[in-house]
C-alpha cells in the first residue's frame, strides 16, 4: 500500500471518528436535556429514547472502531481484483 492511500485511508477513518464523537456529543446533550425535562414532569419516559437511539449510538461505535468495515472493505479490494483478473 502506497503512502498517499494509506494517507488517505486514514484521513477516513479520522472522519469516521469524528462523526461519531459528534453523534455521541448530541446524544448526551439531548438525552441530558430530555431527562431534565422527564424528572421536571414526574413521567418516566426518557428511558424509551434513551435506549432507542442509544442502541443506534452503540452501532455506528461499533462500525466504526471494529475491524469489521475494514475486514468487508478487504472483500471488496479482493473481489475486484478477482473479477478485474478474469476480464
Amino acid at each position: 500500500m502506497e503512502q498517499q492511500e494509506k494517507l488517505a485511508r486514514a484521513r477516513e477513518k479520522v472522519r469516521a471518528m469524528t462523526g461519531f464523537y459528534l453523534h455521541l456529543a448530541i446524544f448526551v446533550v439531548v438525552i441530558g436535556i430530555l431527562a431534565v425535562i422527564n424528572v421536571l414532569t414526574g413521567k418516566w419516559w426518557v428511558i424509551w429514547p434513551l435506549l432507542g437511539w442509544g442502541a443506534f449510538v452503540v452501532a455506528h461505535g461499533v462500525a466504526v472502531f471494529s475491524d469489521m468495515p475494514g475486514s468487508f472493505k478487504r472483500w471488496q479490494d479482493r473481489k475486484a481484483q478477482e473479477i478485474a483478473d478474469k476480464m
